[in-house]
């Protein structure tokens, strides 16, 4: 497998399509660098180079009994592009991973950075704080439990949110079975332990540190990561960051609108 260690010793995955300008695709909860195939394959063909890792915890990669904050989690993005030399490389981050790329750029800077995607992100700020209206703790918490109780049933109870099958859209079950089959793959340690970071994680102080043209997409009937607070939010907050609302779409637009997520994707690269 293609691996590289990072400064505490954990073995990182990492896929490695095509070649020229590197593309980085950073994957989502609770799922391995496997759910960005469809846009690796659309950049690779496009003359591009797409890359896509596992986070620790996940896939492919070791599974250490600690390191689930963002700022390990962002310094494993740094090793990566320190050892693959990376260099004017759009990020692009989902769900959970909108974080990772976020918190890189705050700690290491953009000095290899030429571009940033958002897709369906929980930046900046998820969870319902004093001053930020978005889900409750009780939700995060109920998902930690849900996962300690019976995982396997958890996860494909999950999947109808997180596709919006419930809402009208239409995926495979073996789509549905192949997430299952991922998410299972990861550590339960971690698996809980990102629950934590991704909710309660406050990216409003990082958002002033982007200073690279962004993309935020995300969709308007999002069960699972709510738009205004979060994608809406987050195109205000850094400056000059381009908005699109894939109007009814759900969260994991990266199949169900893979299409036109990828002609978007491909267009904004190309600007």
């Amino acid at each position: 497998m293609t691996t590289l260690a990072t400064k505490d010793g954990t073995e990182i995955y990492f896929k490695d399509w095509g070649t020229g300008r590197p593309i980085l695709f950073s994957h989502g909860w609770p799922l391995s660098a496997d759910m960005w195939d469809d846009q690796m394959l659309a950049v690779a063909l496009a003359g591009y180079r797409g890359i896509a890792f596992d986070r620790r915890g996940f896939g492919r990669s070791s599974q250490p009994w600690t390191g689930y904050d963002y700022d390990t989690m962002g310094d494993d993005i740094a090793a990566l592009m320190e050892t693959l030399d990376l260099k004017d490389a759009v990020l692009v981050g989902f769900s959970m991973g909108g974080g990772d790329i976020v918190r890189y750029i705050a700690r290491h800077g953009a000095s290899r950075v030429s571009k940033l995607v958002l897709i369906s992100a929980v930046t900046p700020l998820f969870m319902k704080t004093a001053d930020h209206d978005g889900p409750d703790k009780s939700l995060f918490d109920g998902i930690r439990a849900g996962l300690l109780q019976d995982r396997p049933p958890f996860l494909e109870n999950f999947n109808p949110l997180f596709y919006g099958t419930e809402r009208g859209h239409s995926v495979s079950p073996a789509i549905f079975r192949l997430t299952v089959q991922i998410g299972l793959q990861a550590s339960l340690k971690a698996t809980i332990d990102c629950v934590t970071a991704f909710s309660e994680t406050d990216f409003r102080p990082d958002m002033a540190k982007i200073d690279v043209p962004a993309l935020v997409i995300h969709g308007g009937d999002d069960m699972v990561v709510p738009l205004e607070a979060t994608g809406a939010l987050a195109a205000k907050m850094i400056k000059g960051a381009k908005l699109k609302v894939y109007e009814g779409a759900p969260h994991a637009t990266t199949v169900t609108h893979k299409d036109r997520l990828n002609s978007d994707l491909l267009s904004f690269i190309a600007e």
